[in-house]
């Protein structure tokens, strides 16, 4: 399985366009598992209305592959299996399937994101500190839409695949821009942090309404 990520995140890497200077020869091309908590939400607005929902929290997964181009700086393109959404409570009666008074909506969207960041590493003891930035391309693949609440007198829950395109709820594509930071030790593990910022709108609404997707991320690292 190690293989193939590293393949794959190999050839992502190639597909950049993204070449080696001179003087980064020296330094090897370093591949990374990574892992954590997100804490998501979603940012509505509409003409002259804006809302944020609660923190929803999901995971992520994936590898990355860090390209020197001097002793400084590095590009680290991404492949990562991540959990987005959010979650909101409230009056249920306007959305059907019978229910009534308080509940609450859960929204897991999961998306293959592929982030490309400028990093920059700073010696610090036996490890490094590192921070960076760049854009992501994420897109949907799948996950729950969760209503909770009173059906009757009954407390009931109905879950519901979220799907994709023209015509469903959600676009597929979600672009934005993300900020990390961490320390990575000698021995290559790491403890990071991440945030990512929507720009594209990935609901399919009619009208002027929009939603963009906000993620902050926690986790473990190790570069090979």
């Amino acid at each position: 399985m190690l293989k193939k990520v590293k393949k794959l995140l190999l050839s992502l890497t190639i597909l950049t366009g993204l070449g080696l200077s001179a003087s980064a020869q020296t330094s090897p091309i370093k591949f990374g598992i990574k892992a954590g908590a997100a804490f998501s939400n979603l940012s509505f607005s509409s003409s002259g209305y804006s809302e944020t929902g609660d923190i929803s929290t999901s995971f992520y997964i994936g590898g990355t592959v860090d390209i020197p181009v001097s002793e400084m700086f590095s590009v680290q393109p991404g492949l990562l299996y991540i959990g987005k959404g959010t979650k909101q409570s409230g009056d249920l009666g306007d959305i059907g399937d019978g229910f009534s008074g308080k509940g609450e909506v859960k929204i897991n969207p999961f998306y293959l994101e592929v982030p490309v960041n400028i990093v920059a590493n700073f010696q610090a003891g036996s490890g490094k500190f590192f921070i960076g930035a760049g854009p992501y391309y994420a897109i949907g693949l799948g996950g729950k839409i969760k209503v909770k609440g009173t059906v009757g007198s009954s407390t009931a829950e109905v879950k519901e695949d979220i799907k994709y395109g023209d015509g469903e709820a959600f676009k597929r594509g979600d672009f934005g821009l993300n900020l990390l930071t961490g320390y990575q030790l000698s021995n290559g593990f790491n403890i990071h942090a991440g945030y990512g910022l929507g720009l594209s709108n990935v609901l399919n609404a009619d009208g002027d309404g929009k939603a963009k997707n906000r993620v902050i991320s926690v986790g473990l690292g190790y570069s090979f």
